[in-house]
Order: structure tokens, then C-alpha cells, then sequence
């Protein structure tokens, strides 16, 4: 049995695929399996694949599309390993990314997904010349509790990560329901469960392409308030989520104002002051609920 099953997920990326690939096999680690998962592919991914299947590499070719976390649903039902790691087919992985993450496994039991930091890189593959293409920096916590991190945003890039199998087991899949923060929504399940490490090297590369799927507002929007939703009806009684919360609800006022419900934004603005009063930026952001939502969402 394999130590590590590599999900590669791929659709009509074959412009970058082979680096993908390519980066699997220069890994310091070799104990491991491929499961390529095509999500139906037309432009030769396919074909690409079938000429390199066997010996480490199995295919996983969908009769029809089923997205993203379906598909990753898929590989990790099918999928060997004690761990469990994702690559994009458009992203890179450098040379000691499994044996970093590996090394932080074997020094915390309590440890359920490590994760790495890393660089955006443009579509030739070269560090993109802007730090924050989407708005933030790469993203990367520390090793440790890091729930009230998560809360606040999605910090971990799909790509960097590696996941027990057994926080899988416990946790369960993904939600398919999901267009594009699916991943953000089981990284917090794992998260309450689980410490999380990080393997504070740049071992993960994040291309930026112009047809990634965190560039959709409408639907990111859409997510984030489903999962912000799913937030507010956790249990407040740990103090030290006390801000975390606070902060849920701020941003559940701007996803529900930016998608039109004016009158929930308000509602969760004002229950962001009540657990934070002194939040001056939610006040504000409350007064601009009351502006025309093209001029919110330019503010937002």
C-alpha cells in the first residue's frame, strides 16, 4: 500500500499539465500513487493521460462532468494512501514538498492536514510580478490550533495540501454543492477536529491564469455566504472565538448586502457589534448598506 495517494484533478489544463505532472515526479518522497481524475476534458488531456497510465499512475476518466469536489469525492474513495494529497493541474509542486509535509506528520499525532507556503506564479510559470493577484498574499498559518484563523478566511491553498485519511474518515467528504470555497468549508471541519501544520517553505505554486475559479464574484460571493451561514449556527461558548465570531457576522453582512439582501446585511452587521461594539469598520459598513448595492459593491 502507498503512503501517499496524489489526487490530480485535472480539466482542459493541458497547456500545463505536464509540469504538474512533472513536479510529482521529482518529489523527494516516492512512496506513492497517481490518481489522475479527469473531470471531461476535450482538449487531449485525456489522451495525454492514457500514454503515461501504469506503474504508479491510475486513470479516473468521468462519464460526464461532475466539478470539482465531486470529482476529488471520487479519488479519495478510490484513493490507497494514509495520506492524502491534491495537485491542480495547473499548479507545481517542488522537489521536497511530500517529505516536508511528512516530517511534520511525524512529529504531532494530533496534526489532521498540513499545508505549505509557496508563490503565485503567471501562466509561463514564472513568479507572478504581483505578490496579491487576488487581493491577499499566498496564504500560510502557523502550525497549531488555527480555527479562529480559518474562520476569518480560507488560508490554505488546495494544491499545498496534505490530509490524513483518517480526518477524511471522520470528518467526510466534500460537498459537492460547492462552486469554488469547498475546500475552505472541509478545512474547517478538519480544523475543529484537528491541528493543522504548515511546512513554512515555498513548496506549493499557484498559477494565475485568468480562468481560476476564485475570479467568479458572483459565485464566490455566493459561497462564502453559504458557508459564513453555516458558521453562525456554531456553538459561540469558546471565548477565544469570541472575535472570530464577530468577524463571521461582519462578513455575512457585506455577502448578503453585495448579493442583494440589504435587510440581512444589516441584521448580521448588528450582530457583529453586539459581540464587538468597538468594531469601527462595521459601523461604517452598516451606513453603506443604506447606499445604491452597485455603489456597496464598489466599496465592498
Amino acid at each position: 500500500m502507498p503512503e501517499v495517494s496524489i489526487l490530480l484533478t485535472c480539466y482542459n489544463h493541458l497547456r500545463y499539465l505536464p509540469a504538474a505532472y512533472q513536479g510529482i515526479l521529482d518529489q523527494t518522497f516516492g512512496d506513492y500513487e497517481i490518481l489522475a481524475l479527469d473531470d471531461g476534458s476535450t482538449d487531449g488531456t485525456r489522451e495525454w493521460l492514457k500514454e503515461r497510465e501504469g506503474g504508479k499512475m491510475r486513470c479516473i476518466f468521468n462519464e460526464k462532468n461532475l466539478g470539482t469536489y465531486a470529482t476529488l469525492n471520487v479519488g479519495i474513495g478510490e484513493a490507497k494512501g494514509r495520506y492524502i494529497a491534491i495537485l491542480n493541474d495547473d499548479d507545481l509542486w517542488m522537489p521536497r514538498k511530500l517529505e516536508a509535509q511528512l516530517e511534520l506528520f511525524a512529529s504531532d499525532d494530533r496534526i489532521g492536514l498540513t499545508h505549505t507556503s509557496g508563490w503565485f506564479i503567471d501562466g509561463e510559470g514564472n513568479r507572478h510580478p504581483n505578490p496579491a493577484p487576488f487581493g491577499f498574499p499566498f496564504p500560510h498559518m502557523p502550525t497549531g490550533d488555527v480555527l479562529a484563523n480559518l474562520m476569518d478566511h480560507n488560508q490554505i491553498i488546495t494544491s499545498s495540501v496534505l490530509v490524513k485519511r483518517a480526518a477524511f474518515d471522520q470528518c467526510g467528504l466534500f460537498d459537492p454543492g460547492f462552486y469554488g470555497c469547498g475546500d475552505w468549508h472541509m478545512w474547517l471541519r478538519v480544523a475543529q477536529k484537528y491541528r493543522v501544520g504548515l511546512a513554512d517553505e515555498p513548496l506549493t505554486l499557484y498559477r494565475v491564469h485568468g480562468a481560476n475559479a476564485a475570479l467568479n464574484d458572483q459565485k464566490m460571493f455566493e459561497d462564502g455566504k453559504r458557508i459564513r451561514e453555516w458558521i453562525a449556527t456554531w456553538d459561540e461558548s469558546q471565548a477565544e472565538l469570541r472575535a472570530a465570531f464577530a468577524h463571521n457576522w461582519a462578513c455575512l453582512g457585506t455577502e448578503r448586502t453585495w448579493l442583494g439582501d440589504k435587510r440581512g446585511g444589516r441584521a448580521a452587521y448588528r450582530e457583529s457589534l453586539k459581540r464587538m461594539p468597538a468594531r469601527f469598520k462595521t459601523y461604517l459598513r452598516l451606513i453603506a448598506t443604506y447606499l445604491p448595492q452597485k455603489l456597496f459593491r464598489r466599496l465592498a
